[in-house]
């Protein structure tokens, strides 16, 4: 954290005294970091498990409050949702059948649709389309409550298009598995499902990703505990251009493709250097993963895209820190220096700290929510899709500017002694009006406040200030402000 800046500030909220904000901000009107796409979640696995709860469908993906277990939670109003297609079937092919890694757990095995190579016709018996029937539902409850962007994406093409059979990974994780004769067919596998969910579930995929991890070595049949791929970026090449012929064979040349989803920053920055001007000609938006939390150079991945003139995701993230400490301050590097348009949760529902609500998707069992739950709300409740995306001039902060409403909306969590926070909106044309009352929301990391509204905050000429307890997360919604 900056070294604190002593400003004495006075205010009618706090009577005549003069108060001391020990750290302020500027932030930065001028900045434009893009147009914030929204928050989303994977649907794989909760949702393979919890699919045809209507509870959860309004938590996750509608603003209005819901009751999931007897605990009301304010919706999180994600409207970004990633569909799994599933790698994994039970039946036998002329004599040939899955393999499982002994170590698997079922439920992170999910059904896919093409159940052999006898034929490629969707309508024909080697397709089954009435199976992962509530990860589909969920997709589906998901769109009626508002939900607007669909990505398509695969943890590993289908069984039989393996060398071993075996989805979890090759036999030593570090070698590719999709047998070389079925690129063509993993690419038939995905735009048909893209096709078949236009034309019969009302959902229209907006981004294919085929690439899961890609370049991670820990895909391997023998010890892996879901489905999985390596792809080496030669490979990865080869497949992305059948990729987008296959999906504008299908009258789906609108459908971006997403590459390559791999597990850190740095090496999503050495999987797109890798590729040649073909395969990224092919590619539309770049997905990266956040696991490499506080690491990694995120700068790097942005100028890369934004060279490149590609839309940039952080398409998952998720850790084991229950508090919402993690993920705070995860977002926040990430808005800070990855800029991002779009970020998505991993799991919605798991244990040891996953989940946003806890819960065993193996046992379908849940408990309550997390302390994350509530600090993530104060992210997706508040910068909502539209919203242009700025500098908050600092990293302890995020900010966004909703230029129909007029309004400025900041997140901020104070890591360390209790203090006061000064927000100055000084470079803004109007800051808002001075003595306007401003909302604020707040979550205490851990444990106390979970999602408490106040209405205590008072714009004072071009500035705001407020009370931040230690691992405190706050958000504010300043009226009037104008560019």
């Amino acid at each position: 954290m900056k070294t604190p800046v002593l400003l004495i500030l006075t205010h009618a909220i706090f009577g005549l005294n003069p108060v001391f904000a020990d750290v302020t901000t500027t932030i930065v009107a001028s900045s434009n970091y893009g147009v914030w796409e929204g928050w989303g979640t994977s649907l794989a696995w909760w949702a393979v498990a919890f699919g045809d709860r209507d509870d959860l469908a309004d938590a996750v993906f509608s603003l209005k409050d819901a009751s999931v277990n007897g605990v009301t939670l304010p919706g999180l109003g994600m409207n970004i949702v990633r569909y799994n297609a599933g790698a994994t079937s039970s039946n036998s092919i002329d004599g040939e059948s899955m393999v499982r890694s002994p170590k698997v757990d079922p439920f992170r095995l999910v059904n896919g649709y093409w159940l052999d190579w006898t034929s490629s016709d969707p309508a024909s018996s080697s397709w089954l389309w009435s199976t992962d029937a509530k990860q589909r539902s969920m997709m589906q409850k998901a769109q009626s409550r508002g939900a607007d962007l669909f990505e398509l994406f695969s943890n590993s093409p289908m069984w039989w298009q393996l060398y071993n059979h075996n989805p979890s990974g090759s036999d030593n994780g570090s070698s590719d598995n999709l047998q070389s004769w079925n690129y063509q067919q993993f690419a038939v596998y995905l735009s048909t499902i893209a096709l078949y969910a236009k034309n019969n579930w009302g959902i229209t995929f907006d981004s294919v990703e085929a690439f899961n991890e890609p370049s991670a070595n820990w895909w391997n049949g023998k010890t892996g505990t879901q489905e999985g791929c390596h792809f080496n970026v030669a490979t990865q090449q080869e497949v992305l251009p059948y990729l987008r012929s296959e999906l504008n064979s299908r009258g789906l040349s609108s459908v971006l493709i997403s590459a390559s989803d791999e597990n850190t920053y740095d090496a999503a920055v050495s999987t797109w250097k890798g590729l040649n001007s073909t395969a990224k000609a092919t590619v539309g938006q770049i997905n990266v993963h956040g696991y490499q939390y506080g690491n990694g150079d995120r700068s790097a991945l942005y100028n890369q895209a934004k060279s490149a003139g590609k839309k940039l995701w952080n398409s998952e993230y998720g850790e084991s820190d229950a508090t919402g400490s993690q993920l705070i301050s995860n977002v926040i590097l990430d808005f800070r220096w990855l800029h991002p348009t779009a970020w998505v949760y991993w799991q919605i529902i798991d244990g040891g700290g996953w989940g946003l609500i806890t819960g065993d998707d193996a046992a379908g069992t849940l408990s309550g929510p997390t302390q994350k739950y509530y600090v993530l709300a104060q992210l997706t409740r508040h910068i909502r899709p539209g919203m242009r995306i700025l500098d908050s001039g600092c990293d302890y902060a995020v900010a966004a500017y909703d230029t129909s409403a007029h309004k400025l909306v900041i997140v901020a969590v104070n890591w360390g002694d209790a203090q006061y926070l000064n927000f100055d909106l000084s470079q803004f044309g109007t800051p808002g009006q001075s003595g306007a009352t401003i909302q604020r929301w707040s979550t205490q990391i851990s444990s106390g406040d979970k999602y408490a509204t106040y209405k205590d905050t008072t714009l004072s000429g071009s500035k705001f200030w407020s009370y931040f307890a230690k691992n405190q997360v706050q958000t504010f919604e300043v009226p009037g402000v104008v560019l």
